[in-house]
């Protein structure tokens, strides 16, 4: 091991153990993967450093950036003040010097300080001739795990209609990985959303390829074939879509097509319409609220590009109009859960 200073600058050599596993052939979680992520970014190119509560010398609330001060100093993995609006403002100003800043919000529950100079400043800086904002924020959204509302929401349709800015949200090992990469290179400013309750689920752990691969922004994947009903969802709803499918599958023969987003901002219309052109139906479920949720804006979509095919009515499943409780069975009762997945797709097969 050899250690370089330059003044508070101090850097070793040795790379922290949960970045280097896919370098051996090891499998690696949701998290691991965004370590890696971020990690080789910033060994690629010296212009990416990290901003955000706690990740330095604590390593962020989930450990996500472990290790990372000891190996590239305090001048690239900078802890700062409890204020976004403040760090995310900074950042801004790195991006117009030609830096690639990725700033944590501890819970992306707290981007809220920080919406205006996000929204009013940064996703319009391009169009306003200062120059592109090319940096990240990202950081752990979802409930399921009794964080109560300050610690379980999704944000992803408060910056929605927000032009200017990229939403990602990527549901498994792989993606997480991929897109965080071409989000970091990307010219754009990116909201980056990551459950944490797939953080560690170990049916996610994945043996990812020991190369410079990326995932491009904007294109969604099919996370399962189907001929009978199109489902499109995005996060750990993949998850849940995907197992009601199975069951459907298993018990009554329907064949379910499931859709991962990826990319929320922009949405891949392309491919849910030429899913619900052969399905002739059409499934949303999301995990955020009902009202103002994603699935408005997507069945809009599809009524003005496919009408014509659908065979029925769009449905939606998603979580209530209410704060995120903390009492687990009000939690449970909040959030969509896998058979109401599967009573929508039931009524929808049988229409």
């Amino acid at each position: 091991m050899t250690t370089e200073n330059s003044g508070n600058l101090t850097k070793t050599s040795e790379k922290p153990e949960h970045v280097t596993k896919t370098a051996r052939g090891e499998a690696v979680t949701f998290l691991e993967a965004i370590s890696e992520g971020l990690f080789e970014e910033m060994e690629a190119d010296e212009g990416v450093f990290l901003m955000g509560e706690d990740i330095a010398v604590y390593g962020g609330a989930f450990k996500v950036t472990r290790g990372f001060l000891d190996y590239f100093g305090s001048g690239r993995v900078i802890d700062t003040p409890i204020s976004e609006a403040g760090f995310a403002g900074a950042a801004s100003g790195a991006a117009h010097m030609g830096l690639r800043p990725v700033v944590e919000m501890q819970f992306m529950d707290f981007v809220a300080p920080a919406y205006d100079v996000i929204t009013n400043y940064i996703a319009t800086s391009l169009y306003r001739g200062s120059g592109p904002q090319p940096l990240v924020i990202r950081g752990p959204v979802g409930g399921g795990n009794r964080g109560g509302p300050f610690h379980s929401q999704n944000v992803e349709m408060a910056f929605f209609h927000t032009p200017g800015l990229k939403i990602v949200y990527p549901s498994t090992a792989y993606d997480a990985k991929g897109l965080l990469r071409a989000s970091i290179r990307d010219d754009a400013p990116v909201i980056f959303e990551e459950h944490k309750g797939l953080y560690r689920a170990p049916y996610l752990r994945e043996t990812l390829p020991d190369d410079d691969f990326v995932v491009p922004l904007g294109k969604a994947r099919t996370a399962r074939e189907g001929s009978d009903v199109t489902v499109v969802t995005y996060g750990m709803m993949v998850h849940r879509s995907v197992e009601a499918a199975e069951i459907l599958a298993d018990e009554e023969g329907m064949e379910v097509e499931v859709l991962d987003l990826r990319t929320l901002l922009p949405l891949d219309d392309d491919t849910v319409v030429e899913s619900v052109k052969r399905t002739g139906k059409l499934l949303v479920v999301h995990e955020d609220t009902r009202t103002g949720g994603i699935a408005g804006e997507i069945a809009m979509r599809v009524n003005e590009r496919a009408f014509e095919w659908l065979d029925g009515p769009i449905l939606r499943v998603t979580a209530i109009d209410a704060p995120v409780p903390y009492s687990g069975p009000l939690e449970d009762y909040y959030l969509p859960q896998v058979p109401e997945i599967s009573q929508a797709l039931r009524y929808l097969a049988n229409y």
